[in-house]
């Protein structure tokens, strides 16, 4: 592993991460707290929460079930309470489970965008009112480069995923004009824990991999880097875009 940047304007910065007990979402935590940024999280799963938490004195929690928006919403305000107003926004949390278009209900459809891209909005709407007061903010939303890449098997998580792009290009013209920066970025095939339990066999990711311009798996590491640069002040000029962290995935 290489030895990243340190980016001084993210020390004592607040941030606040959607999804951070596992996966892209805890090494994004990790990231942030080595930086000396003040993080706070959201996430359902209590054990990992807890664990990702006691690492760091600079980070703290909220069990939230960001599908509740209402919830979403208390969470975020006793996060304010602790820690401050946020002045980073990583919309982190999502779920590619599997499924068949066969067998998807409406109920189950709905479900899939409640768990994908419905929470990003509202936790962007939470936050900007006190980025507008303070005339200054950068937005992150995780999207995926799965419906880039036509993958098929699951049809809602490829679709509320794709809404990821237009969100971050609509959020960042309407709050743009307080110094807002809003930004997406685009993971490939990121080899968490969850992925290698569920997904990845020897066959797949040697299939994948010929699929990619370089010819190695993509670590967790490489998405929080790509995050800490967009909430850091070095990216000052960047919004609307979109930031492939994929390896030249095709």
């Amino acid at each position: 592993m290489s030895d990243f940047a340190i980016y001084p304007s993210l020390k004592g910065r607040v941030v606040y991460v959607t999804g951070g007990a596992s996966g892209i979402g805890a090494q994004i935590v990790s990231a942030m707290a080595e930086q000396g940024a003040k993080v706070g999280f959201v996430d359902l799963d209590k054990a990992s929460a807890s664990a990702v938490s006691d690492r760091y004195e600079n980070v703290t929690h909220e069990i939230c079930d960001l599908r509740d928006i209402d919830a979403l919403r208390d969470a975020f305000g006793r996060l304010k309470d602790r820690i401050g107003a946020a002045e980073v926004l990583v919309n982190n949390a999502a779920r590619d489970d599997r499924h068949n278009w066969q067998d998807v209900t409406p109920d189950y459809w709905d479900e899939r965008q409640a768990t994908n891209i419905r929470h990003m909005f509202f936790a962007i709407q939470a936050v900007a009112p006190d980025m507008i007061a303070a005339g200054s903010g950068s937005i992150i939303n995780m999207g995926s480069n799965s419906w880039f890449e036509a993958s098929g098997g699951f049809p809602a998580y490829t679709t509320a995923k794709s809404a990821v792009q237009g969100l971050t290009r609509t959020m960042a013209r309407d709050l743009g004009q307080h110094k807002i920066r809003v930004n997406a970025v685009i993971p490939g095939w990121v080899m968490t824990e969850r992925q290698k339990e569920l997904w990845v066999t020897e066959d797949a990711l040697s299939a994948h991999l010929k699929r990619q311009c370089l010819p190695d798996p993509i670590d967790p590491v490489y998405l929080a880097r790509m995050v800490l640069f967009l909430a850091s002040d070095d990216a000052a000029m960047c919004s609307a875009s979109s930031y492939m962290v994929e390896a030249g995935s095709i």
